[in-house]
């Protein structure tokens, strides 16, 4: 069956159009190579972090107007050299002994066409080898005797092979992009963030100003009354994600800066199918925005850069950590370090917004000092600290004990929350002969702990959790025993 002939059809070897087949046959190879080297061309490139255009939204990772780093068109783009990423590679190779070319770009976390023409290079230089083809035009490489030798002298200097790291200026400029600066939180963000607390409108009331001003402030009174509890949902007022590099690269020197001990990851959906589209640097790891709490374990080295001499990396001190979030600094008063050297340490980053940190080599950076710090105390903040560095802290908030109807009110929400059914007139008893009579103050937590002392003591006597008068005094016997 023959039908009409296609434009692209080849011209006869002879007849009129033979003098024309060089021509034509010419201009197709030249379309050939036009197409292909459009292909091949890199996406235009866009200003760090910047969003894509409405076409490109389609399956965009972000949330509407969250930031997020673009995934980098080449090596320089990314902030590295090519022998940086082949130093990874050959570590990583020598770990591993085998491994395709996907599987390297997606432990360092680079795009595979960035990795597949390195790996050639490495090939014609004889520090890998094919060991095998692998799918989708790829191979299995592994190490030569060179490259084996090159790798384990590498290994001894810094055995990192992980995630390539990203430049300080990068990092500089993602915090600038997710500061907490330009958060501000209104009554219904905290609202939501303390929702699950049951806290005094008042409260609230100087908490907000405090928040929305992101430098800082002191959170004091008696013990028991929730500051750490109020400290640690700071955050939830703020936005909820923030992007990190999982590490920096400093001049040679590579700083551990995600830490899952300390953030909480919080990848994206996957777009789905056998091609991933999302444009974003997987060197970054989206993170819920951090809150660390440190405690009386706080030392200064802490606030410095550490150095594991067995690894040759250096772990990222806790404020650089807390970027673009919270910093509790809980009892503050009993670290092991005194109040005075804190302070000094701290008092032009809490002016400045910026630090200065000091790296193995004795290079001296200045990075991002982003992030609301929260002092709890149950001591007077100006017994602590003197008028100079208070000046810095501008909110001091006292968080007081709470009110009969409050403490009522907690007993019966403990209650429900552990099964314990609310028995008002066991709870008058409670209130007139453990705290009236006494003279006793109230506490945020006693609701709590004494509901957890006659849970406890019903659970050994076989008996049904509840509310009596018999079963509160001896809660009370234990609980304050020595109080």
């Amino acid at each position: 069956m023959h039908g009409a002939p296609s434009d692209t059809a080849y011209p006869a070897t002879d007849g009129p159009d033979a003098e024309s087949r060089p021509r034509r046959l010419d201009e197709l190879l030249s379309r050939i190579q036009q197409l292909t080297a459009e292909s091949d061309a890199p996406e235009p490139s866009r200003p760090f972090g910047a969003q894509p255009d409405a076409a490109a939204q389609s399956g965009q990772p972000a949330e509407r107007g969250e930031w997020f780093p673009p995934e980098p068109a080449s090596l320089p783009a990314a902030g590295l050299s090519e022998s940086e990423v082949e130093n990874l590679v050959l570590k990583y190779l020598n770990a591993r002994a085998e491994a395709s070319g996907r599987d390297l770009a997606e432990h360092i976390k680079l795009p595979f066409r960035l990795i597949d023409p390195l790996m050639q290079a490495m090939k014609d230089d004889q520090m890998v080898a094919h060991k095998a083809a692998a799918m989708m035009n790829d191979y299995v490489y592994t190490l030569t005797g060179a490259g084996r030798e090159r790798a384990k002298k590498l290994a001894e200097y810094c055995s990192y092979y992980g995630a390539a790291p990203v430049p300080l200026d990068e990092y500089v400029r993602s915090v600038s992009a997710q500061t907490i600066a330009d958060q501000h939180p209104t009554e219904e963000d905290l609202a939501r963030a303390f929702s699950d607390l049951l806290i005094d409108p008042g409260m609230l009331a100087r908490l907000g100003p405090a928040i929305n001003s992101g430098r800082g402030l002191f959170l004091f009174g008696a013990p028991g009354n929730g500051k750490t509890s109020i400290a640690e949902r700071v955050t939830k007022a703020f936005g909820q994600f923030v992007w990190i590099p999982r590490s920096l690269g400093i001049d040679g020197e590579l700083i551990r800066l995600f830490d899952p001990s300390m953030h909480e990851e919080a990848p994206i959906s996957s777009a789905g199918g056998l091609l991933d589209d999302r444009a974003v640097d997987s060197r970054w790891v989206r993170i819920r925005r951090p809150t660390i709490v440190v405690g009386g374990e706080l030392t200064m080295d802490s606030l410095e850069v550490t150095l594991n001499t067995a690894t040759n990396v250096s772990e990222a001190p806790v404020q650089l950590k807390s970027n673009c979030g919270t910093l509790v600094i809980d009892d503050f008063g009993r670290q092991r370090m005194t109040t005075d050297e804190l302070l000094n340490r701290w008092i032009v980053p809490l002016e400045k917004r910026y630090d200065f940190l000091n790296l193995s080599s004795g290079k001296k950076i200045q990075v991002p000092f982003d992030q609301l710090i929260v002092f709890s105390t149950n001591l007077e903040p100006k017994d602590l600290v003197d008028d100079a560095f208070l000046r810095r802290i501008p909110y001091k908030i006292e968080v007081v004990d709470p009110s009969e109807a409050a403490f009522r009110k907690l007993l019966s929400i403990m209650g429900k929350s552990l099964g314990v059914p609310y028995d008002e007139a066991a709870v008058n008893h409670l209130i007139d002969t453990h705290y009236r009579a006494p003279g006793r103050p109230f506490r945020a937590c006693q609701p709590r702990d004494l509901l957890l002392q006659i849970i406890n003591f019903c659970h050994y006597k076989k008996q049904t959790p509840a509310m009596t008068p018999a079963n509160f005094d001896f809660a009370v016997e234990n609980y304050f025993a020595i109080m």
